[in-house]
């Protein structure tokens, strides 16, 4: 236990560390949200997958997942490289950080607002954008307090609580710069921790072969007589997988906090060294994740009353069992997870509500006159204002998110994709095409919006007749043919300013 809270006060004391030493970055607007616009590829790339990967992925998705689908789980890791992070890149990196930066954009809304030529759409996209992060941090919550009540015997409240505590302090003190100088720390310890906590599991279960050789020997859950399959390569059930890759390989693009790291990166060449670091950090810890996860059934969980088994209880039974430095090396691990989402998500939300809601300013494009337009001294007092609004309502995000998650309504993997399925199948498609293609309409937006948030809320409120997860892959895939069947159906944009925003790519 000393060797657990010592290393643990350690890395907080150094998390705050940084938020102090990164306030003077964090005066400005600019600044607090995006690092000037500055931030290389190494703290980009690992801002990225560190704000992609948390305790969600560790505790509650590699958990029901890996129970689920058995060592065929790790498909899910690797598409959440290859998709979710190599392609991303790709498709996402330079032409988001051209024509953002071109557009004077600071946020997703913003972007909307500006690219689509309508300010309700911007307020719209950041009420979307609030409502549905909520969910997705208290998940998180949930994840990461679950791995401290097994590693420390802190009751579940007082680890959320304190979690969010520490995350408010570093964010407010030095936001988006303190936040990637803590992911690349966080990340160093997520690669080294997921590597030795495999070997250890494995290792317990007399290697990797009589781990393989004691999964494959499993019944199937409907029928005893038969093998499971949790050993084969595409498990007991395909389709299933299939939907889990879609939700949360291709859902990244489509998500705030994770496109607006493409806003802050310093230039083109930094974009194509921060692909091939994000690509391989993402292989190690989504892969190695999964991979852990797929031999949770070796494993006795947590039943609930109800005869169902608790999900978020499968990754905490398999490391319980662990040295007691190794125990330590997995809270770090999934602190440092958790707290690097945590910090981009209410950054993200508070900069939504400040600029696209309270400070809703109407902006010029590059080459055009802005019309009463106000002196240098008075500017500055308006960007420190916003800045401390922006504090503010990271205060009243957290608060939020910890009312839900000390008493969250279903398991991790539930809320994860509800927020994801309404965020992404609202936002993905109008983004995406937005960055490629002229022909997108105003119109076939609002139609993408009212798709991806209405079929998410209507199937929650039926009971998920569509399992939450199954149904964010439709969200976000049935976007794309909404978008286009609209856009050629509805008013076309007007030709002079589309022209203009596309100038960045010249």
């Amino acid at each position: 236990m000393i060797i657990k809270v010592f290393l643990t006060i350690i890395f907080l004391v150094v998390m705050v560390g940084v938020g102090v030493y990164s306030r003077k970055q964090a005066s400005s607007v600019d600044g607090f949200v995006l690092g000037g616009r500055s931030v290389g590829p190494w703290l980009t790339a690992f801002a990225y997958g560190t704000s992609y990967f948390s305790a969600v992925v560790f505790v509650g998705y590699a958990g029901q997942f890996g129970w689920k689908y058995g060592l065929s789980s790790t498909w899910i890791g690797v598409g959440n490289a290859v998709i979710g992070s190599l392609l991303a890149w790709l498709l996402l990196g330079r032409r988001t950080k051209l024509m953002t930066q071109h557009i004077e954009s600071r946020t997703m809304p913003d972007f909307f607002g500006t690219r689509y030529d309508s300010q309700r759409l911007r307020v719209i996209a950041s009420v979307i954008a609030f409502v549905f992060l909520i969910p997705y941090t208290a998940g998180v919550y949930s994840g990461i307090s679950r791995l401290f009540e097994m590693g420390f015997g802190i009751p579940y409240e007082y680890c959320v609580v304190i979690m969010a505590f520490l995350t408010a302090v570093y964010v407010i003190l030095g936001g988006y710069k303190a936040t990637a100088m803590n992911d690349f720390i966080q990340g160093i310890i997520m690669l080294f921790g997921i590597v030795a906590v495999i070997a250890a599991v494995l290792n317990a279960q007399g290697g990797l072969s009589n781990a393989v050789s004691q999964l494959a020997s499993l019944p199937a859950d409907d029928n005893p007589a038969v093998n499971g399959g949790f050993a084969d390569w595409f498990g007991p059930d395909p389709w299933g997988l299939l939907g889990v890759v879609v939700l949360t390989s291709l859902g990244t693009m489509g998500l705030p906090q994770m496109v607006g790291k493409f806003y802050s990166i310093t230039d083109e060449s930094a974009i194509k060294r921060g692909t091939v670091i994000s690509t391989v950090f993402a292989i190690i810890v989504a892969g190695g994740c999964y991979f852990l996860g797929g031999f949770g059934r070796l494993y006795d969980p947590v039943v609930l009353p109800n005869g169902k088994i608790a999900f978020d209880s499968i990754v905490p039974a398999m490391l319980v069992t662990l040295p007691d430095i190794l125990i330590a090396l997995v809270v770090l691990l999934v602190l440092s997870a958790s707290m690097s989402t945590l910090a981009s998500l209410v950054l993200t939300s508070s900069s939504t509500m400040t600029l696209d809601l309270i400070y809703r300013d109407k902006k010029s494009l590059p080459g055009e006159v802005q019309e009463g337009q106000i002196d240098d001294e008075v500017s500055e007092k308006v960007e420190r204002r916003k800045v401390v609004v922006m504090r503010v309502l990271i205060v009243f995000f957290i608060v939020i998110s910890l009312m839900i998650a000390l008493n969250p309504p279903t398991f991790i993997a539930q809320l994860m994709g509800i927020s994801w399925g309404a965020l992404a199948g609202a936002f993905l498609a109008p983004f995406m095409l937005g960055l490629y293609w002229r022909g997108v309409t105003t119109t076939a937006v609002w139609a993408c919006f009212i798709w991806g948030v209405g079929l998410t809320v209507v199937n929650m409120l039926l009971g998920n007749p569509i399992n939450p997860i199954n149904c964010g892959a439709i969200a976000m895939l049935g976007g794309f043919p909404i978008v286009w069947l609209v856009s050629l159906l509805s008013p076309k944009m007007n030709r002079h300013l589309v022209d203009k925003i596309f100038e960045c790519y010249r």
